[in-house]
């Protein structure tokens, strides 16, 4: 997977976040980053450490719209931060790089072969993001649990070349994630098992079929 840094070399990554006046961030566990991001438009890149984008409505439910993990990408704009019901949760010690978008926009060092291998980089993490968003919008408008789940595990499977699926947060998150409730997901789960269409271990996933 692209990362925003790839092909530029610790020299000129120095270079390049000096000469778009980014600035760090840090938080520690379960602290909200909104309130410090002061920029209309900013691109924020995870330097070390783990959080969520998360979405609560106005009955106070959650959906953990997005996870970042170290190297993952988030902004103003790709990520609906302007949405009231968005936030996003430091899940651990958390160092986030911030850079104001306008001036990648209007940066001098768009001559630098580092700024032009930047720019690239992040025109593939956007188009990236776009096919997780359409993925998300595929699972979610699912109509039942059950396919929810498998279109889910699917997903993660076609990903990662493997039916063996390596859960990235917890069972209560993963129902956050997919708009369901806890307990009913649970039911769901034993359900696919009793069916032998899963074999569940911790947070390791087996999958027993071919196609659903």
């Amino acid at each position: 997977m692209i990362q925003v840094f790839d092909n530029i070399s610790t020299k000129n990554r120095v270079k390049l976040l000096n000469t778009l006046e980014s600035h760090t961030l840090h938080f520690n566990k379960n602290n909200s980053f909104l309130p410090y991001i002061s920029k209309d438009n900013i691109i924020g890149i995870i330097k070390k450490g783990y959080a969520q984008i998360i979405r609560t409505d106005h009955n106070g439910n959650r959906t953990i719209i997005e996870e970042l993990e170290e190297n993952d990408l988030f902004g103003t704009e790709i990520s609906s931060l302007k949405n009231k019901e968005y936030d996003i949760i430091a899940k651990e010690e958390t160092e986030v790089i911030i850079i104001d978008y306008n001036t990648i926009i209007n940066c001098s060092a768009n001559n630098k072969s580092f700024y032009n291998e930047f720019t690239k980089n992040l025109l593939q993490i956007f188009t990236t993001k776009i096919k997780e968003k359409n993925e998300r919008l595929e699972i979610i408008t699912k109509k039942t649990i059950r396919n929810k789940l498998l279109e889910y595990f699917s997903i993660m499977s076609k990903k990662h070349g493997s039916k063996h699926i390596y859960l990235p947060f917890t069972f209560t998150a993963l129902a956050d994630y997919l708009a369901i409730d806890r307990t009913a997901m649970s039911r769901e789960l034993k359900n696919l098992k009793d069916e032998g269409f899963i074999e569940i271990k911790n947070k390791r996933i087996d999958l027993l079929y071919d196609e659903y």
